[in-house]
């Protein structure tokens, strides 16, 4: 199997960090998965900002030569690993920025028809790892799952990712959040993961 790992936060020092760590770990630990790559998009420089002209038009971003190293990249994986915080009830705007790109038609997904669509990144799965300074239950009830519905229903599922798992952390900035735990859980999970 092979893994990418996509990081979303500016900060080294922070628990999406040490959970991206984590994930690492058990990667590195786990039999079936032959090959691992990381991505951090901060570290990476990459820019979120969508850029339409005369030139640069939306309809040929799947063939974006700034894109071809990320698109290789999503075709390589088998399972892609998505390590960000919740921040106003969403992914950070560098996350969706790389999104709107890398998920570009006749890449990720082409239009059959008016209404429907074919997802082309087919028998891959996701795994979403995030945090969060509220309560777990906070984009459940508040937010009528709004995280889930955008990234599984909107995104994932729209491309034909069909596969997708959530672990959503909560009181990640309290000293009871159990953050000791909560790591160690997402150790022992990847140290197993299968397809």
């Amino acid at each position: 199997m092979k893994m990418l790992v996509i990081y979303t936060h500016p900060n080294h020092n922070s628990l999406s960090y040490a959970f991206m760590q984590k994930v690492i770990k058990g990667c590195n630990e786990n039999p079936l998965i032959n090959e691992l790559q990381v991505l951090d998009l901060y570290e990476e420089g990459f820019n979120p900002s969508l850029e339409f002209n005369e030139k640069k038009r939306r309809r040929d971003m799947h063939c974006d030569p700034n894109l071809e190293k990320y698109r290789k990249q999503l075709m390589w994986a088998d399972k892609i690993v998505f390590v960000y915080p919740i921040w106003w009830g969403r992914p950070p705007a560098m996350l969706l920025g790389y999104i709107d790109q890398m998920f570009a038609s006749n890449f990720a997904y082409k239009d059959k028809g008016k209404y429907l669509s074919e997802g082309l990144l087919k028998g891959k799965s996701v795994v979403c790892i995030s945090t969060m300074k509220g309560p777990a239950r906070y984009p459940l009830f508040l937010l009528n799952n709004a995280h889930k519905v955008l990234m599984k229903r909107a995104v994932f599922n729209f491309v034909g990712i069909k596969k997708v798992k959530f672990f959503e952390f909560g009181n990640m900035e309290n000293p009871k959040g159990l953050q000791a735990k909560k790591l160690d859980k997402i150790y022992s999970y990847f140290r197993k993961v299968e397809k």
